[in-house]
């Protein structure tokens, strides 16, 4: 790990845009460890999607340090169905962050994309480079192409003036916190909640989305915030960063993996009129490990971890609302 870093947040104002959502709730905890103020704001109080809201937040709250973990995000069911939300609402939020932080002087702001940026048939595994070499997975290309934009506004302001503004881009990421809707979430928390109902309800099968041939890599949250603290600390370049494992599971396996973590004990049958999404999709980390920061917590570990939560906390709200 590099001795010194670039930006130090001792004493800082850190800015997490989006902390109530899963990578955001994530940072917050990882920048406690910190020395340094974090700065909030709830959906109520600030619509990113408004410039004016989003200019008289950083007039008045002064941060130093913008993380921007605030995004429309969701499954293949919720992008595929929803696509001019995700395109406009997560254009709007990053450019809406990024000019503001030009505006008011911020020193360091790290936008977080995803590993759907890349064209679906690039070469595995994904490099920085692959951006822009092909055609996007169809089913989530308008988050894609948002992502894609976000990385090129931070290049551009690094570029016309000279803003210490860099893009990490995170793989899957799951845990605590996650969306468990099994239509709107991510495949993990999505077959985790799939899944626990059929052991509750004692289903003998459960169906789940495509032939489980895709492959795919995943990062628990807590690992992914303290690698993007990690590299807001010590990189600052145009090139963005990919941020994951380079382990990767088929979709299969991943569902064998939940059922035996969750105790059930049914049948795992695969839908194959409902679309695998990418065929493949494990991104390359030697830009990563260069910068001396790799992932602490294995799938198993992590998946017991988020299933714990799942039923301590997720269960237990809707229990008490109900």
């Amino acid at each position: 790990m590099p001795n010194t870093a670039l930006y130090s947040l001792a004493g800082k104002r850190v800015w997490v845009a989006g902390h109530r959502g899963l990578v955001g709730s994530a940072l917050v905890r990882r920048l406690q460890y910190e020395n340094c103020t974090i700065l909030t704001a709830p959906r109520q109080q600030l619509d990113l999607r408004q410039p004016e809201q989003v200019s008289l937040w950083l007039r008045e709250t002064h941060p130093q340090a913008v993380i921007v973990a605030a995004a429309k995000v969701g499954g293949i069911h919720a992008n595929d169905s929803r696509p001019a939300e995700f395109l406009y609402d997560n254009l709007m939020i990053e450019a809406n962050i990024v000019e503001a932080a030009h505006q008011h002087r911020v020193e360091k702001l790290v936008f977080l994309g995803s590993s759907c940026i890349y064209p679906r048939l690039a070469p595995q595994p994904l490099r920085e480079s692959a951006l822009l070499t092909g055609p996007l997975e169809s089913t989530n290309e308008w988050y894609a192409i948002a992502k894609i934009a976000g990385i090129k506004l931070c290049q551009a302001y690094r570029r016309q003036y000279d803003c210490d503004f860099i893009s990490v881009m995170p793989t899957n990421l799951y845990g605590p916190g996650d969306n468990f809707d099994t239509m709107q979430g991510h495949v993990i928390p999505a077959l985790m909640a799939k899944i626990h109902q059929a052991k509750v309800s004692g289903a003998e099968t459960v169906d789940v989305w495509g032939s489980g041939r895709a492959l795919r890599e995943f990062l628990y949250v807590d690992d992914a915030a303290d690698g993007i603290v990690h590299i807001l600390k010590h990189y600052s370049a145009a090139e963005h960063v990919n941020l994951g494992t380079s382990e990767e599971i088929s979709i299969r396996d991943l569902a064998g993996l939940l059922a035996r973590v969750i105790g059930y004990r049914g049948k795992l049958t695969f839908d194959t009129s409902k679309p695998d999404g990418t065929p493949r999709k494990v991104v390359d980390t030697t830009r990563l490990h260069g910068l001396g920061w790799q992932a602490a917590t294995a799938l198993q570990p992590g998946l017991e971890q988020t299933y714990r939560w799942y039923v301590n906390h997720h269960l237990a709200e809707q229990r008490a609302i109900a």
